[in-house]
């Protein structure tokens, strides 16, 4: 058989398929010894290894099969698949929101090449309505590709250009705007953009998928569909990230970009507030808001940019017995500012002072903020907390330590005096420090508990 047709495919598991004869897109009966199996074969990146036979089975889940256990396959079929995503003439119907959406990279509606491991994304007006017909009864869509990179390439260079696409967007009169975004990054970009589009009149919307869409359990769709009627009907008008809510496809959350947080690698769910409740919850058929104060939607066309970002500030997670010359390399490789992730209340060892007063006097610009995730940075109660006050590090409340990191960047893109860098530090720009955590804003279950468990079974779905 012509090796065209086994996609990927090398070494030994190449010679399992074409020992049975089957082909890539071929719907295949496999025998092992763990069981029976039937799906399509999939084509398989080039880097990936030749020891197992990709599938993908009826619930639309892909599984890799060890060719070791393999006692024999039979080709029942074969389909071979198209990776082109249909696309359909976007409808503008009078009197829906007009909405911009700005492609990043991410992977909002968008499919799996499995012969390369590259995303394919629909992003067209056409392609997205091809992907999720449900979105022309919400807006009048009109897409731009900003740039095209993986989250974890987002940076300064990113966040200044989109910045200023939004300002543009917001003169035009655009009633409002969705970022595509991938999700690992997603809440730093989310802190960026409040920092610089300050006095918004409509809602900013980050949104990306955990999920491609070409998975059964994908939450692009969804997250999209929300989105959209967030940046088209909400009365907010913020930088917000809107991801999925509960586990479940009940509803979706609207987040404040500088409160929110990726606390899962892979769940749907996996986005939250941190220190404080969302903006709103949201579904295909309300917004229903939780937070009565926020930044409200305005007629006006008026808002400022204020695209400024500095990358000579880092971010120094203290662990024991952390040595000064770590520090010390820091300052003298030209960073000048440093934002420490500290211990309990906002701590690092004693060995650390020298280092934080040479780079005092060297005139870094040095703020303290938690690994505890939640609560307020209090280096009032102990002697070391005031010792390193003394030394030159200040307490930055309550704010996330990649908020702070963004802010400070932004803050010494305009200043480096010191006593303005403080006062826009402490000074919130839209609650990365609020004066109290709510009682709710801190809930994190232990399971296995009879008491948690019992509330888990109720709500898990």
């Amino acid at each position: 058989m012509d090796n065209d047709i086994f996609q990927g495919y090398k070494g030994q598991a190449l010679e399992v398929l074409q020992k049975y004869q089957v082909r890539v897109w071929g719907q295949a009966h496999i025998v092992t010894t763990r069981g029976d199996f039937i799906g399509t074969v999939l084509p398989r990146a080039e880097n990936d290894d030749d020891l197992h036979i990709v599938i993908k089975i009826s619930t639309g889940y892909n599984i890799g099969i060890d060719i070791e256990t393999i006692l024999k396959m039979e080709e029942k079929g074969y389909k071979k698949a198209s990776y082109k995503i249909p696309e359909k003439e976007f409808p503008k119907t009078p009197g829906l929101p007009k909405v911009k959406l700005f492609g990043t990279g991410g992977t909002i509606a968008s499919r799996l090449d499995y012969r390369t491991g590259a995303v394919i994304p629909a992003f067209s007006p056409g392609e997205l309505y091809g992907a999720v017909p449900e979105l022309a009864d919400i807006c009048n869509l009109e897409t731009e590709k900003v740039f095209a990179v993986f989250s974890e390439n987002m940076g300064p260079k990113q966040y200044i250009s989109l910045a200023k696409a939004i300002g543009k967007e917001i003169e035009k009169g655009v009633d409002g705007i969705v970022i595509g975004h991938g999700t690992d990054t997603l809440h730093h970009t989310g802190a960026a953009l409040t920092f610089m589009c300050q006095n918004l009149p409509i809602p900013v919307i980050l949104v990306g998928s955990q999920r491609s869409s070409d998975r059964p359990s994908s939450d692009a769709a969804l997250n999209l569909m929300h989105a959209m009627k967030a940046a088209g009907e909400s009365d907010i008008a913020e930088v917000m990230v809107c991801m999925f809510g509960p586990t479940s496809d009940d509803y979706g959350l609207l987040h404040k970009g500088t409160r929110v947080r990726k606390m899962h690698s892979s769940y749907r769910s996996t986005f939250r507030t941190i220190g404080d409740t969302p903006l709103a919850r949201i579904s295909r058929k309300e917004i229903h808001t939780i937070k009565t104060e926020y930044n409200k939607r305005r007629q006006d066309k008026k808002v400022t940019i204020l695209p400024y970002f500095s990358k000579e500030v880092t971010m120094l997670y203290y662990y024991p017995g952390m040595s000064p010359d770590v520090l010390d390399a820091l300052v003298d490789i030209g960073y000048k500012g440093i934002i420490f992730v500290g211990t309990g209340l906002g701590h690092v060892n004693k060995e650390l002072y020298p280092a934080i007063e040479r780079a005092h006097k060297k005139g870094v610009h040095m703020y303290m903020t938690l690994q505890t995730i939640w609560g307020y940075v209090h280096m009032f109660v102990y002697d070391t907390g005031r010792d390193m006050m003394a030394k030159g590090i200040i307490p930055a409340g309550n704010m996330l330590p990649e908020v702070a990191w963004v802010k400070l960047s932004w803050i010494l893109g305009q200043t480096r005096d010191p006593d303005e860098v403080k006062r826009l530090m402490l000074r919130p720009i839209n609650d990365e420090i609020t004066n109290r955590e709510p009682y709710n804003g801190y809930l994190v279950y232990q399971g296995g508990l009879p008491e948690v468990d019992d509330f888990v079974k109720r709500v898990h779905k």
